[in-house]
């Protein structure tokens, strides 16, 4: 079962428990506030070796997964909409805090993409804070994505595909299988990141190894697609390709997708970070795309002009780039445009639904996107770190309001090494709160409900 599946799989088991003890007459509006008898949380214990084994052990107890810890940092620093709470979950990861996921254990892993490891982060007195860092593999080439199926954690490395499992119960994933290393070298932008979709297939997606150029490489700048064994499915657009490197592309001309997802309707969005050169306005973030099989998305030749929803009938179509001739016979109306954009250099990376959380129900029809913000625009106000609301009404994104904000430090740019954090991934738990991952402040972040 993917993560995402098993996730949502804990949460309504957490939900037919709370019902179970407000059936009883228990209470859990006090359940936010945290005890005074309760000592402030410590930073998390590092450690190389655990005996806790993700096959067999369940982080809970789901009932006191609404504790929230004592204010701190985060809730100093961070703006989040009333009726909500960010706490720090996890901090003093050193190697670039990137992806999570949670496990079939319920417990939170986390890749530490310059360090070659991946990290969990279990919560197993249910208090709001990981109890330490579990190093749960190491020597890995730039881990990036990760997602679970079954007893594997799959993870998306600068060169190839991997598979990890705990042969021996100690918690450690030492068993490992190459699923695939028909994926573009790490250059450029060497992210990958994974996820497997509703047709049961994996999804990979691969930056560009330039800010702006012609790859020599089919399978850069695309979402690539394989069968959960690393075969290339019958069913994808070039799979009887001469070329084996063609034949795993799904989507194409998608210069940097750091993340992906699937609507409930079953369409794959996807963001996308656009080139720099054109200023600090141009080309506008495509925050999402509606990726199309078998289509071309844009770059490195057009871009979707204008902010905001670009919704069909009545969308605004692609335009070239200046700096780019187009290719014989391609034309910008060819290309798929952004279903929404955003202001240049925000650099949108991790997005979850809101389907999964506890937050209000006006929430949970919408997309939230970690905005990494701007190293290399001259505007004094620069451009925010944030986690970003995208409203969704009837399938379809309308607006966007920041939901969580304050990392950048005053006058700097969110690059700047004054800066406090820049958001990575978003992800919700199977206790429905959303956890926020830093890669620069080294940090992951819990934000609850805590109500009006």
């Amino acid at each position: 079962m993917p993560a995402h599946s098993a996730g949502r799989s804990t949460y309504l088991l957490a939900l037919l428990l709370i019902g179970l003890l407000s059936a009883c007459g228990t209470s859990l509006s006090g359940a936010t506030a945290f005890p005074a008898t309760m000592k402030t949380p410590s930073a998390p214990e590092v450690s190389a070796s655990t005996t806790a084994s993700p096959s067999t052990t369940l982080f809970l107890p789901l009932v006191t997964r609404g504790i929230l810890p004592p204010p701190d940092e985060a809730s100093r620093r961070i703006r989040v909409p009333p009726g909500f709470a960010i706490r720090i979950f996890a901090e003093g990861l050193n190697g670039k805090a990137r992806m999570m996921a949670f496990g079939p254990d319920g417990a939170l892993y986390l890749t530490l993409m310059s360090a070659g490891q991946i990290v969990r982060l279990p919560d197993r007195n249910g208090d709001g804070r990981a109890d330490r860092v579990e190093v749960v593999a190491e020597g890995l080439a730039l881990p990036h994505g990760i997602e679970w199926l079954g007893e594997w954690l799959y993870v998306a490395e600068g060169d190839r595909i991997e598979r990890l499992r705990d042969g021996d119960g100690d918690g450690r994933l030492e068993i490992r299988e190459l699923v695939t290393d028909n994926i573009p070298p790490a250059r450029g932008h060497v992210s990958r990141t994974l996820h497997f979709g509703p047709d049961g297939k994996l999804y990979v997606s691969a930056g560009s190894s330039c800010n702006i150029c012609e790859e020599d490489d089919p399978r850069r700048a695309a979402i690539l697609r394989f069968n959960p064994d690393g075969t290339i499915p019958a069913d994808n657009p070039l799979a009887a390709d001469p070329d084996p490197r063609r034949r795993p592309l799904w989507a194409w001309g998608l210069r940097n997708s750091v993340d992906f997802m699937w609507t409930p309707g079953g369409q794959l969005w996807a963001d996308h970070n656009g080139s720099d050169g054109l200023g600090d306005d141009l080309p506008p973030e495509e925050v999402i795309i509606a990726v199309l099989p078998a289509r071309h998305h844009g770059w490195p030749y057009c871009y979707t002009p204008g902010l905001g929803p670009n919704l069909p009938p009545a969308s605004r179509m692609e335009v070239q780039d200046p700096r780019m001739p187009l290719p014989l016979g391609f034309t910008c109306e060819q290309a798929v445009p952004a279903l929404f954009t955003d202001l240049a250099h925000s650099a949108p990376l991790g997005m979850e639904p809101g389907s999964s959380s506890a937050f209000p129900l006006e929430y949970r029809d919408d997309l939230f996107i970690a905005y990494h913000g701007s190293w290399n625009t001259t505007l004094a106000s620069a451009r925010d770190c944030k986690v970003q609301r995208i409203v969704v009404e009837n399938g379809q994104p309308i607006r966007s309001e920041e939901f969580a904000n304050g990392w950048r430090a005053p006058g700097k740019m969110c690059g700047d090494p004054a800066t406090w954090g820049r958001p990575v991934d978003v992800l919700f738990g199977p206790d429905g709160a959303m956890y926020i991952s830093d890669d620069h402040g080294g940090r992951v972040y819990r934000v609850v409900y805590t109500g009006p």
